[in-house]
């Protein structure tokens, strides 16, 4: 257990790191109001993934510590969405539809709305 959570921790910490390198990157070639940044993060997360949860499962590593690194640890911590999407993926993959488009929704409608609970309890 103790080895799984340092190779999250070493795979967030750099991930987050890169997210950060990334924006500012961006950021001093791209300076408008639509968040440019975090939606190329989020599209690199979710190619990441994608990449790296492909060649986990063609070598049959799913259930490996590579999984922990890079998976769980390195694209938590770039990007949330990547996994977000992965799963959106598997579900409809498996002929899960339905619950796709409800995780789809569900977390678009009610994660908007949280973030604005969270704003209106703060005032």
């Amino acid at each position: 257990m103790l080895r799984t959570l340092l190779l999250i921790a070493l795979g967030g910490g750099i991930g987050s790191m890169l997210r950060y390198l990334t924006s500012v990157v961006i950021e001093k070639y791209y300076n408008a109001v639509f968040p440019l940044a975090t939606l190329i993060v989020n599209i690199l997360g979710c190619l990441l993934i994608g990449i790296i949860m492909g060649l986990l499962e063609k070598n049959q590593l799913t259930n490996s510590s590579m999984k922990w690194l890079f998976v769980t640890g390195f694209c938590g911590g770039y990007t949330t969405f990547s996994t977000f999407g992965y799963e959106n993926i598997a579900l409809l993959q498996s002929q899960h539809s339905g619950l796709a488009f409800l995780y789809i929704a569900a977390s678009v409608i009610v994660g908007l709305a949280a973030v604005w609970l969270g704003l209106w309890l703060v005032k």
